[in-house]
């Protein structure tokens, strides 16, 4: 199934991202209630954005998310708000991580993912959970 273009007054577009982000010193800290709460937070701050997940793999120490965006939505600000929002919320919400100063490293992989059917994304993430 082909995704379909988004349409805005002065735009039309596909634009999907792939990231992985990583909690500092790639600590396992993305497991149980941690993981759940993450999803959550990452589902709430997309969907006031307008991004559309994909696809979402959250392993112990680091995090696939596949998203399509608009133009106006550069990846690195899409980063910021999911990596600040998230690292705030859950150093305050689990004790256990409340000592970190950061949750995420300052890095990040992106890649434009172009056209790629869900199922291809669906097949790499699979995959990727399966090595990890």
């Amino acid at each position: 199934m082909e995704q379909e273009y988004r349409r805005t007054k002065t735009t039309v577009s596909l634009i999907n991202y792939h990231f992985v982000f990583c909690p500092r010193y790639r600590r396992k800290v993305l497991v149980n209630r941690v993981e759940e709460r993450f999803r959550q937070l990452v589902e709430e701050i997309c969907q006031e954005n307008h991004w559309i997940i994909l696809a979402m793999e959250v392993m112990p120490d680091h995090c696939h998310l596949f998203l399509n965006a608009l133009p106006s939505d550069s990846p690195s600000d899409i980063m910021a708000r999911v990596k600040g929002v998230t690292s705030r919320r859950l150093r305050q919400e689990f004790k256990h991580l409340s000592h970190l100063p950061s949750l995420w490293t300052r890095s990040f992989f992106v890649s434009t993912a172009g056209s790629v059917s869900r199922e291809t994304i669906k097949h790499y993430v699979e995959s990727q959970k399966k090595r990890g």
